[in-house]
């Protein structure tokens, strides 16, 4: 028996429904495998379709086409290594999550996803059915097991995989970004080494998929738990392990530890590359956005700046008469700083058009928020003539806080293709700033330095849609407000838990009672990345209808 394996980990960024591209992406990983002399060259999980592609892989003609993908780049692949790769497949009326094990010119194992996710942003049990607990396959003379991501966080798999052979684990993964989730994986994985006592290599896919992003950061543990090799997050990455069979079984060599970044700059890389991938895997290669002079345009701004190129990205400043001159100074400085293109457009002469047409049917009524509405819609349709007409997506602006308590105008200022801060709440805006003011990266594409201007972080916010108006006239301040939302929404809390943290209830019930009227909003709401376990969207799914309220 062989006393050395090496096994070419491909940590990459597929595209949902890009199947012949997806194996293009296989077969070159397996072509770098077999120049190195691997004995496996292993890809994540549902790779060929990417992930997460929802009801798209229920579509009959879509699952049978992925078969066939796969099949045919086991052909392509058949001289050098096996190929693990992860795909669909049909057993009479059932379909699997699979990981298809391609050696010789055919698929000569297939492992079936046995636990199934059916929490936050998965819906497996609606989608796939679940496979008996099954044995290790062989690659060679070395018997693998390969848990299939959920399959892995359960002790059941692994356990039955190691008492039938299998000498170590191969995880294939798609498992999406939130914030500090690498510490709740390894723990699990390290549970999982300690039970078996085999080694265990976790294989991560990476990039943007709608509202989802994929981290990467694959790693390898021996037993004991110690890692021996941790790859970068969010890069793709092809490289090779090597394992030596000793007298207590397989043990991987040490291989290039990558350190990983603190949250504020993962969560800013998930903004960045959640948008670039959101335009690349779609089409589009430039955007535009209203630049009101405020901290939250700013942020979408610069990274769209680092996500695209400042020629790639368009700002537009839309002022009324309530614009200060202090936002008008402080958008164009920040435009100047990115580099961006930088257009001005007044809404006043437009806005008069739209007050003189309502006026009769205004007539003897109050100016009020209907008014305010109005400046902002105006500015959404300026904003979307230019999109239209130039080819370029309209990002949106509104943070996390906005968004669950309907600070936002619907087909106004929410009108756009994506918003990168959607699950930013507004005290972590102003903390990404400063992040992003002190620090550079060589995947940012916009400059370094201090872009955005210390008097955007440090003035008051306002909407600037009437004299003198602030956040905090209508909000409380955004540290209670986001004290309150975490407790609301992140943590599925109580009005009774908002008060023991110290809240006032009537502070509490106010923010309830917003959150749940502006559900509506958020089911028109443009997409935007995941970077809590309790975003909008597939993580948190509420009536739009509701009469219910905690009065506890």
């Amino acid at each position: 028996m062989s006393d050395r394996f090496r096994l070419t980990l491909a940590q990459l960024n597929p595209t949902v429904g890009d199947l012949q591209g997806n194996a293009a992406k296989a077969r070159a990983a397996w072509e770098q495998g077999k120049s190195a002399g691997s004995d496996l060259v292993a890809l994540p999980e549902m790779f060929i379709t990417g992930y997460n592609a929802q009801d798209l892989v229920m579509k009959p003609a879509f699952h049978a086409e992925a078969i066939q993908v796969i099949e045919q780049l086991a052909q392509d692949c058949a001289d050098g290594p096996a190929l693990a790769v992860g795909g669909p497949w049909v057993e009479g009326t059932e379909l699997f999550n699979a990981y298809h094990i391609c050696k010789g010119g055919k698929v000569t194992s297939r492992v079936l996803k046995h636990h199934l996710p059916n929490e936050t942003v998965f819906d497996e049990v609606r989608i796939f059915d679940s496979s008996p607990l099954a044995g290790p396959y062989s690659v060679g003379n070395t018997r693998i097991g390969s848990p299939i991501c959920e399959d892995a966080w359960h002790e059941d798999v692994a356990e039955t995989l190691e008492e039938t052979g299998a000498e170590f684990l191969l995880i294939p993964n798609g498992s999406p970004y939130y914030r500090n989730k690498f510490d709740v994986r390894l723990n699990h994985m390290v549970a999982r080494v300690v039970e078996t006592g085999l080694p265990l290599i976790y294989l991560n896919m990476t990039g943007g998929q709608d509202d989802q992003v994929f981290d990467g950061g694959s790693f390898v543990l021996n037993p004991g738990g110690k890692i021996v090799m941790q790859l970068p997050v969010f890069d793709e990455v092809v490289t090779e392990v090597d394992f030596e069979r000793g007298p207590d079984g397989w043990r991987a060599l040490e291989g290039p530890f990558t350190k990983h970044p603190d949250e504020w700059e993962q969560d800013y890389r998930v903004m960045v590359e959640g948008l670039r991938d959101y335009l690349g895997k779609t089409g589009f290669k430039k955007v535009l956005l209203g630049l009101s002079g405020g901290i939250d345009s700013a942020l979408v701004a610069t990274i769209a700046v680092d996500a695209l190129g400042a020629e790639n990205v368009r700002c537009v400043m839309l002022p009324s008469e309530y614009t200060s001159q202090d936002s008008l100074d402080d958008a164009k400085q920040l435009a100047e700083a990115l580099g961006v293109r930088y257009d001005y457009v007044p809404i006043s002469e437009g806005r008069q058009a739209i007050t003189n047409t309502l006026a009769p049917l205004f007539a003897g009524t109050e100016a009020d928020l209907t008014e305010e509405n109005i400046q902002s819609r105006l500015r959404g349709l300026l904003l979307m003539a230019l999109s239209n007409k130039f080819g370029e997506m309209l990002l949106t602006t509104g943070n996390k806080s906005e968004v669950a308590v309907g600070y936002a105008t619907i087909y106004g200022d929410m009108n756009g293709g994506y918003n990168p801060i959607k699950d930013l709440y507004k005290t972590r805006v102003f903390e990404q700033c400063r992040w992003r003011n002190d620090n550079h990266r060589d995947w940012m594409a916009g400059p370094s330095g201090a872009v955005i201007p210390d008097r955007i972080i440090t003035k008051p916010p306002s909407a600037e849609l009437r004299d003198d108006q602030k956040d905090s006239d209508s909000l409380p301040d955004y540290p209670v407000l986001d004290g309150i939302l975490d407790i609301l929404v992140d943590q599925e809390g109580s009005i009774a838990d908002c008060v023991a943290a110290g809240y006032d209830r009537a502070d509490a019930k106010k923010v309830e009672h917003l959150l749940y009227i502006s559900e509506y909003k958020r089911f028109q709401s443009a997409p935007g990345p995941r970077l809590t376990k309790r975003a909008f969207w597939l993580d948190r799914r509420y009536p739009i209808v509701n009469r219910w309220r905690d009065n506890g």
